[in-house]
């Protein structure tokens, strides 16, 4: 009889079970995100988040224990996503990885946006009045999320080259956006502290996307790393406040993660860049402009630059001792990663001491180096961190920059009216000699002329990247 108390009183109710698998979840989640934080255990770090979020979706419908009619509907929709979703992932290229982000960002912050819209229209249709917590949580949602999609959409815009990468401002700017704030901030206390509408939440909505576009237009391409994880966090906290709306424990754990995690990442972002997050979000950066030296001239108009050919520069590279690979943008363009890694085994075959330097905001979103050379199978002890590489180039032989450029600008220490003045950067210029793998001269996202370029040291090899790589994979072997 006792056995049998003990075991009733031990057996879990359908309610504590599904408590408990959010637990999982949110545990999972955890681990996930830790596993993410190097690129050893970044693919396990996603595999773990994604069986996390199975069984959160699982604890959610076992929750609310939908109809036939329902489950078809969900049904419906997983298999809707997960076409699009397979496809995506086995479609897009390497160089459209950032984009895709940003697109799934948008998603995100629309779909929490919906939810909280849904909910109130359902509430609100119902005559059940709302409680002020409930109106906040609809307001932030609706508010964040409807930012995130619109911002998102324009991020994607720049970096697909559908629009123009350059910051986009006008007269009056700050004083329409401050208007479109401001009708924002009334809309929003109207709803909370003074009835239920409908049609001001939709009015409210509509206004939120005006000011996601405005938010994103005047940002250029060269903070793009910054925008992505500023608007990741947007759309993580809009989801938190969704599941407030409704009611899951899930989708709070999971948004504030998301929330903490981008918030976090767009900190890290901007102190890589050296600059605050006001500067980078209000600062226009990327318009097009002419480095200058002291007495005010165009580098490029008083400075030339020293071309060689791939034969001579695979010479260099095999007989040198030390090589430090600098990968930007470019690179990732070109497709030529798995190129970059045989030049580099073939290096190595030789004794050559290879390295990867790699630059925080290197590319157009944050980790976007480390995920296309990993890729390409790179040896993870290979990539190294900014701070950790740094002091190694002045030993180095040479330093291969492929495709980056403003990460390796001297005007970020050395020019004060530089808009990168203060970004730290990778010191390339230490190195005892320089190539350049570029397809011509154009400046980077920061719009500016690369003083490396002219360097003494230097040797510019034009080209598309992948071309130029195979030509250098040639000449080491024959070397």
């Amino acid at each position: 009889m006792v056995g049998i108390n003990i075991l009733a009183a031990s057996s879990f109710t359908l309610s504590e079970g599904i408590s408990l698998l959010y637990l999982l979840a949110a545990v999972l989640f955890i681990l996930g995100l830790k596993q993410l934080s190097s690129p050893k255990g970044a693919r396990q770090g996603n595999t773990t988040a994604a069986v996390g979020m199975v069984i959160a979706i699982a604890a959610s419908l076992a929750e609310i224990h939908p109809s036939g009619t329902k489950i078809l509907l969900m049904a419906v929709a997983v298999a809707i996503g997960t076409v699009i979703g397979v496809v995506l992932a086995r479609k897009v290229k390497m160089t459209a990885m950032p984009q895709m982000v940003a697109a799934f960002n948008g998603v995100g912050g629309g779909a929490a946006a919906l939810v909280s819209i849904g909910e109130y229209i359902r509430l609100v249709s119902g005559s059940n009045g709302h409680s002020v917590v409930f109106a906040i949580s609809v307001v932030f949602s609706v508010v964040v999320g409807s930012l995130s999609f619109a911002g998102s959409l324009v991020a994607f815009s720049k970096l697909q080259e559908l629009m123009t990468g350059v910051p986009i401002t006008y007269a009056g700017q700050q004083v329409a956006n401050g208007a479109i704030l401001l009708a924002i901030l009334a809309l929003a206390i109207y709803l909370i502290g003074f009835g239920a509408s409908i049609s001001v939440l939709v009015i409210l909505l509509v206004i939120a996307l005006l000011l996601g576009v405005a938010f994103v237009l005047p940002i250029g391409g060269a903070d793009m790393p910054v925008v992505i994880s500023l608007l990741n966090a947007f759309t993580g906290l809009a989801v938190a406040a969704s599941g407030f709306v409704i009611g899951n424990t899930v989708l709070i754990v999971g948004g504030t993660l998301v929330g903490a995690s981008g918030t976090l990442l767009t900190k890290m972002m901007s102190d890589a860049m050296g600059r605050s997050l006001s500067n980078v979000l209000f600062a226009a950066v990327g318009k097009v402009t002419a480095s200058t030296g002291e007495d005010g001239t165009s580098v490029r108009a008083d400075q030339g630059v020293r071309s060689g050919s791939a034969d001579d520069i695979g010479v260099l590279l095999a007989y040198s001792q030390k090589v430090i690979i600098v990968p930007g943008y470019g690179l990732a363009v070109a497709q030529a990663q798995h190129v970059v890694r045989e030049l580099a085994d073939q290096l190595a075959q030789r004794g050559v001491d290879v390295s990867y330097a790699i630059h925080p905001v290197a590319g157009r979103m944050p980790g976007h180096m480390n995920v296309l050379l990993a890729e390409a199978d790179v040896k993870y002890d290979q990539l190294k961190e900014m701070d950790e590489i740094n002091d190694e180039f002045k030993l180095a032989d040479v330093a291969l920059i492929v495709g980056a450029n403003d990460v390796v600008n001297p005007a970020a220490k050395n020019e004060e009216s530089s808009p990168i003045y203060g970004m730290p950067i990778l010191r390339a210029e230490e190195a005892k000699n320089i190539i350049f793998l570029k397809r011509s001269m154009r400046p980077g996202f920061a719009g500016i002329d690369n003083q490396l370029m002219f360097d003494p040291k230097t040797i510019m090899l034009f080209g598309d990247a992948k071309e130029s790589l195979t030509k250098l994979v040639a000449a080491v072997k024959v070397s």
